[in-house]
């Protein structure tokens, strides 16, 4: 395991046990959390993109926010909605939000989840072609944009421009150089990952997996990623590979812990439907820092990853997340091989 980070869902609500009340406070608060994260030598700030929700839905601004207030962890995201995306634009955006960040972004991006509307896709104008699906739509945008962030000319320009252009064809700008390499697909299957390796995207792997083989999910999820590791080599591409996982890991040091998290990791892996399949979702890892190291050193997919995304309660405010995360930084990282 070589980096850390947090994912937040930018959760917020109007309610009295909530310390993150309006969609500001969701938003100042992240970046707080990413500063702290940094000042606590975390080396990544994630955050969940949702639409239709009370959650964290716009990112490029929050990202380029996070980028101007901090100089050193990686800043993404866990993950973008190709459905609801025009490529171009958000080319834009990204180079945008990776060149103020000095070309830190690690952008997740996926065919989406679960919608909080009926194919919401449509209310940004995005229909699937004839003959095609929404996942499709979503893979057709994601080929577009890795396209054009690639920075080759395309688009014929103006003989009468209103301001000089260079010569032949014209790129999106801003181009920001290596973010290709930057760009992850959330997997939630075997064949998924193998898929995103041939497209020469790292892998983004989550708490769940919308497939079930009846082995612990750690063990499903480990095999996933090598899978994803030996299409990437006969893909025959050049560069190494990159793979994270996420966990909900709460380590228990003072009294509020145990109250929050005492009983939550008394649980397994569970084992649900989603979008009408089976899914298996994994457990929370929740104890004493000597119970956890022993717990999270037998995990298999943790040690087959090079990053590690804890998700966080975001809704506790900044100063207890910074504690969990400065908790597992201290109590856990070093007995697991970070860095």
């Amino acid at each position: 395991m070589k980096k850390i980070g947090f994912l937040s869902f930018g959760h917020w609500s109007p309610t009295p046990q909530s310390q993150v009340r309006t969609a500001s406070d969701a938003l100042l608060q992240s970046i707080d959390l990413a500063v702290a994260a940094e000042e606590l030598g975390a080396d990544g700030a994630y955050f969940r993109v949702h639409h239709f929700a009370s959650q964290l839905a716009s990112p490029f601004p929050l990202l380029a926010a996070v980028g101007a207030r901090t100089s050193r962890i990686e800043i993404g995201t866990g993950v973008i909605d190709m459905r609801y995306e025009n490529p171009l634009y958000m080319a834009e955006d990204a180079g945008a939000a990776d060149l103020i960040s000095g070309g830190r972004l690690q952008l997740g991006i996926s065919r989406g989840s679960p919608e909080q509307v009926i194919e919401g896709y449509r209310y940004f104008g995005h229909e699937p072609a004839e003959g095609t699906d929404h996942a499709d739509m979503a893979r057709e945008h994601t080929r577009v944009f890795l396209d054009v962030i690639r920075g080759e000319g395309f688009a014929e320009p103006n003989p009468r421009p209103m301001f000089p252009n260079p010569p032949g064809l014209l790129r999106i700008e801003p181009q920001s150089p290596g973010l290709r390499d930057r760009i992850w697909w959330g997997a939630g299957t075997r064949a998924t990952a193998e898929w995103t390796a041939e497209q020469g995207m790292n892998l983004m792997s989550s708490t769940l997996l919308t497939e079930d083989t009846g082995v612990p999910f750690h063990q499903l999820q480990a095999e996933q990623i090598q899978r994803f590791r030996d299409a990437w080599r006969a893909a025959g591409h050049a560069r190494e590979p990159r793979v994270s996982v996420s966990r909900s890991i709460f380590p228990i040091v003072n009294d509020l812990d145990r109250a929050y998290f005492g009983g939550a990791g008394a649980g397994g892996d569970q084992v649900g439907q989603l979008e009408g399949g089976r899914a298996r979702f994994g457990k929370t890892y929740a104890g004493e820092p000597d119970q956890l190291v022993k717990e999270l050193a037998e995990d298999e997919a943790i040690a087959a990853a090079d990053t590690l995304l804890l998700t966080v309660p975001n809704q506790l405010g900044v100063d207890y997340n910074a504690h969990l995360l400065d908790s597992v930084v201290r109590h856990l990282a070093p007995e697991l091989g970070w860095r």
